[in-house]
């Protein structure tokens, strides 16, 4: 047999699919896992390891926001899978409309992507400045509907569309400077998501100042973090998200000390909304945050549960692992939400429940836990025993400041 008779067949199935008609995206509860399925990938085909942990993340980030996602890409796995020229699995929806990409360092993806906020909002600022100075011609209802559109669900990013269609019918027969620099910027009055993509390696180490000093600053950035507890891209060393007891390239004889907790030091600020997700133990959840997450007019960061081919485990059983993750209490399901000190409520939200099962039953599953049994099985006794006490700890910590009631300090004037 022949290829040729079989890819022409398919090539018509392909054409037949590809042909369907998009589903009605204002009409699609965008919040839900079965809603979020009716929504178009604009991510696609990444060439990524078969079953990796990551890409089900991104794929979901353009899926909801994808039409109007601006992406900061930090060196790793996922600027490889991401753009590995000259191909690249971020595409456009039949509008023409997908993501916008690019990959910076290792070391300053935070503050890459922070430029990209801050260039988007003065364009926009821009933009309004050009509205008033047009006024005249524009009309002031057309420009107060521009300026003050509520753009949070689909529904609305659509009526703002349609407005700047109307904003550029106007402006299509007036030849001034103003107004074609206006039409250059019209674009930016709809609202982008700003999104920072990278691994635990950028995040936890060698990216991890910038990465603070943006969150600090409180500008709408939208940073997820693809955690798989160890530098992947190059080959599996430690870094500061590897778990006690973990073997990996430069802790060979497993990491003696605990994972640093990124969340809990972020959480700090006050301002940052911060949430931790796993797909493979509350898939609905993960969907919700990262919509809340997007929704929050201010810094957020996910940190996302990544299994990954390092881990030494089975790929196709690798939702399974972030199942157990979650269930030994390793990965805690929470979110930081600052919008709710507003309402008098507590910020901290624990979406999982506590361990129902020990941290050595899930560990010895993976390779870089078990294989310290056989190389060390002394030393593998002693860390799988502090990793059990590390988990306890970490959840009374956080069972204890959820269930804190929400304070107001009144702050006395000097």
């Amino acid at each position: 047999t022949t290829i040729a008779p079989i890819r022409d067949r398919e090539a018509k199935n392909w054409e037949f699919f590809f042909n369907l008609p998009d589903v009605d995206r204002s009409r699609v509860k965008q919040n839900t896992v079965r809603g979020a399925q009716f929504l178009q990938p604009l991510f696609e085909f990444s060439g990524a390891c078969a079953g990796c942990g990551e890409t089900p993340y991104v794929k979901l980030v353009t899926q909801l926001f994808g039409d109007r996602a601006v992406i900061a890409n930090a060196t790793g796995c996922s600027s490889i899978y991401g753009g590995n020229l000259p191909t690249t699995p971020y595409t456009f929806n039949i509008e023409g409309r997908g993501p916008a990409w690019s990959n910076s360092l290792f070391e300053d993806n935070a503050e890459f992507g922070l430029g990209f906020r801050l260039s988007i909002n003065k364009k926009a600022e821009h933009a309004a400045e050009l509205l008033k100075k047009l006024e005249a011609e524009i009309g002031t209802d057309l420009i107060n509907a521009l300026m003050n559109a509520r753009q949070i669900d689909e529904s609305e990013i659509q009526e703002q569309r349609k407005r700047l269609l109307q904003l550029k019918a106007k402006l299509s027969g007036n030849s001034s400077s103003e107004a074609k620099h206006l039409l250059s910027l019209a674009d930016y009055l709809v609202k982008k998501s700003v999104w920072i993509f990278g691994g635990d390696g950028w995040a936890y180490d060698i990216g991890f100042g910038g990465l603070d000093h943006v969150l600090s600053l409180g500008h709408n950035v939208n940073i997820m973090v693809l955690d798989t507890e160890v530098y992947s891209n190059t080959g599996g060393q430690a870094s500061k998200s590897t778990p006690r007891g973990a073997v990996a390239k430069f802790a060979a004889a497993g990491k003696k000390m605990g994972k640093k907790d990124l969340a809990r030091m972020i959480m700090t600020y006050g301002h940052v909304y911060v949430a931790t997700v796993a797909l493979g133990a509350k898939d609905e959840h993960t969907v919700k945050t990262i919509v809340e997450a997007e929704n929050y007019d201010g810094p957020s960061l996910i940190i996302a549960y990544s299994h990954c081919i390092a881990h030494g485990i089975d790929m196709s059983r690798g939702l399974l692992e972030q199942k157990a993750a979650v269930e030994t209490g390793h990965w805690p399901l929470f979110r930081y939400n600052p919008d709710l000190v507003k309402e008098g409520k507590n910020p901290l939200i624990l979406d999982s429940n506590a361990p129902k099962m020990s941290f050595r039953d899930y560990a010895y599953n993976e390779t870089r836990y078990k294989s310290l049994t056989k190389s060390k099985p002394e030393e593998a006794e002693r860390l799988i025993k502090l990793a059990q006490e590390d988990i306890n700890t970490k959840w009374a910590i956080y069972e204890a400041m959820a269930a804190q009631a929400a304070k107001v300090v009144e702050v006395p004037k000097v």
